[in-house]
This record gives structure tokens, C-alpha cells and sequence, in this order.
């Protein structure tokens, strides 16, 4: 029970930072920070409340490639987003 008290803490935490990078504007490094507390609050998420930790191996391969297949959805996106030339531009 403690230890989902802290990970909710944590969690709880790791967002009023994210709040907090939203107050400073934008910029690539606001940028790379928010994907930093994103990755850490997920990770919180994975191996506390999924208790990847305390999982079989088969465990693991499975929460592996569903990153995986994010991953690929995010870089397929975002290329289809890059490669466009019809955005009216700023």
C-alpha cells in the first residue's frame, strides 16, 4: 500500500512539473523536457501500477512491444505530418 502511496506522490509531482515547463514558454528544450516527464510518468505507470517488476519474462516481451508498436505509430505520424506541403504557413 506505501508503495502506491509514493508512486501516486510521485506521479502527483512529476505533474505540477510538467505544469510547470507549460508556464515557460516554447522552445525545444520546454519541448524535451515535457517528453522527459512524460517518459518518467509513464514508466511510473508501467512498472508500479502494471507491476512489470514482479512479472514473467512473457510479461516484459508483451509491454515491449506495445511500445513498440507506439513508437511506430508516433514516427509514422509525425513523418506524414512532415512530409505535407499543403499547411498554410505561420
Amino acid at each position: 500500500m506505501l508503495r502506491l502511496i509514493v508512486a501516486w506522490l510521485v506521479l502527483v509531482l512529476l505533474l505540477a512539473g510538467n505544469i510547470g515547463l507549460a508556464y515557460l514558454g516554447s522552445g525545444a528544450l520546454v519541448t524535451a523536457g515535457h517528453v522527459v516527464v512524460s517518459a518518467c510518468m509513464a514508466a511510473i505507470v508501467m512498472i508500479v501500477f502494471m507491476e512489470l517488476d514482479r512479472g514473467a519474462s512473457l510479461l516484459w516481451v508483451f509491454a515491449g512491444a506495445g511500445v513498440f508498436w507506439l513508437a511506430l505509430l508516433f514516427v509514422l505520424g509525425a513523418a506524414d505530418y512532415l512530409t505535407r506541403y499543403s499547411f498554410a504557413p505561420n
